[in-house]
C-alpha cells in the first residue's frame, strides 16, 4: 500500500462499521497536511451529513486516516492475537484470561470470548492485514489462532474455538 502522500489523488470516503450494537463511522484521509486540510474543506458538506446521520441514530462519529485496521482493529486483534498467545504458552486458561481481561479492565466481555463471536477467522484475516500492512512482528499471527482455523474451529459460527458452543 503506497502512503496517502505518494497517491496524487484523494478522495474523501465514509464508511460505516457496524460491531454488535455499535455503528462506528470512519472518515479516510491523507496523511500529507496540505492534502488533509483541502480534503476535510471538501469533505465537509458530506462529512457534515454522516456526522449528522450518526448523530440522529444516537452515534458518536470519530475520524480515523485510511491505515490498515483504522483505530478499532489495530487496537482490538493485538489484544485478541495476545490473548491467544498467553493461552498458547500456558499462561493461564481461557476462563481465567477473559476473566482477568473482564475485571481488570472493565469488558463486558473477554479477548478469547470475543473472538469466537467475532469469528476466529476474521481475526485471523484482520491480524495478517495488519502485518502485511504494517510489516511489524507485533502484528503476526498467533500461530494457535492460525492453527485453530485451518481446523475449522472458528467460534460460535462453527460451534467451537476458544470456547465449545456445541449444543448438548
Amino acid at each position: 500500500m503506497a502512503p496517502a502522500s505518494t497517491i496524487a489523488r484523494v478522495t474523501p470516503m465514509e464508511s460505516l462499521h457496524k460491531l454488535r450494537d455499535h455503528l462506528l463511522a470512519e472518515v479516510e484521509a491523507a496523511s500529507d497536511l496540505d492534502a488533509l486540510e483541502k480534503l476535510r474543506v471538501a469533505a465537509l458538506g458530506r462529512q457534515g451529513r454522516i456526522t449528522e446521520l450518526m448523530k440522529g441514530l444516537g452515534k458518536v462519529p470519530a475520524e480515523a486516516r485510511d491505515l490498515p485496521g483504522f483505530v478499532s482493529n489495530r487496537i482490538l486483534m493485538p489484544f485478541i492475537n495476545e490473548a491467544a498467545y498467553a493461552l498458547l504458552e500456558g499462561v493461564a486458561e481461557p476462563e481465567a484470561i477473559d476473566t482477568i481481561a473482564k475485571l481488570g479492565f472493565a469488558h463486558p466481555i473477554g479477548p478469547l470470548a470475543l473472538a469466537d463471536l467475532i469469528g476466529l477467522d476474521v481475526c485471523l484475516d484482520i491480524m495478517r492485514v495488519l502485518y502485511e500492512g504494517f510489516h511489524d512482528s507485533k502484528y503476526r499471527p498467533c500461530p494457535l489462532l492460525e492453527r485453530m482455523v485451518e481446523a475449522g474451529r472458528l467460534g460460535r459460527k462453527s460451534g467451537r474455538g476458544f470456547y465449545n458452543y456445541a449444543k448438548a
